[in-house]
């Protein structure tokens, strides 16, 4: 798996936390502790407003993602998406999680091994509902840009498929961990972060 990249920004804020002051002036001496911090700061504050800001949810779906049956703080928003070389092929998953305030918060990828895409799109999907409960959801919006596994987890399609089947039961188990849930469609081109990581995670593996 591929954790979300944090930006120059992040790095430098962290730092500034992290660190402790005994630590900073052992390489700044000439420095207190406090004031190598307020310099890590401000640093990270100009970085910031350069740097892209957050990717944010499409513009088609902010009403769906931001108001859940019962969302409350623990409300997040999941992209997710599968992709396979070959059907089946060398495959991988890609997850986009959004906090309530549509900012990213995390951004991963995972190497499938070989499968088609269906099934790479559910085990996608349920990378991303592991992945939002350990972030701390309790109640979660799911888009994807399969409208076959959308009609099936909204009950519209039947699983025929003997392995998707047991895909779909697992994703019923992750889903009945969340007070709330709700999912729906997106064109591809609105899901393109999670598109992304799903082929850096075939990517990855294939320069390993």
């Amino acid at each position: 798996m591929s954790a979300h990249r944090p930006s120059a920004a992040a790095i430098l804020k962290t730092l500034a936390v992290a660190l402790s002051g005994e630590a900073l002036t052992a390489y700044f001496p000439e420095h207190s502790g406090a004031e190598i911090r307020q310099i890590l700061a401000e640093a990270a504050e100009q970085l910031r407003g350069q740097e892209a800001p957050p990717s944010r949810i499409p513009d088609a779906v902010p009403e769906a993602a931001a108001s859940p049956a019962q969302g409350g703080d623990g409300h997040f928003v999941l992209f997710s998406d599968g992709a396979s070389r070959g059907n089946p092929g060398l495959a991988g998953a890609g997850i986009q999680i959004l906090d309530r305030a549509k900012n990213e918060i995390l951004a991963a990828s995972k190497f499938l091994g070989q499968c088609t895409n269906n099934e790479a799109e559910y085990q996608a999907l349920i990378f991303g509902l592991q992945e939002a409960r350990r972030l701390g959801a309790t109640a979660i919006s799911i888009f994807l840009d399969s409208e076959l596994i959308v009609r099936q987890l909204q009950g519209r399609y039947q699983v025929k498929n003997e392995r998707l089947k047991v895909l779909f039961g697992q994703v019923r188990m992750e889903l009945a961990k969340f007070k709330s849930h709700r999912v729906g469609h997106v064109p591809r081109n609105q899901n393109q972060r999670a598109d992304e990581m799903a082929n850096r995670g075939i990517d990855e593996r294939a320069r390993g």
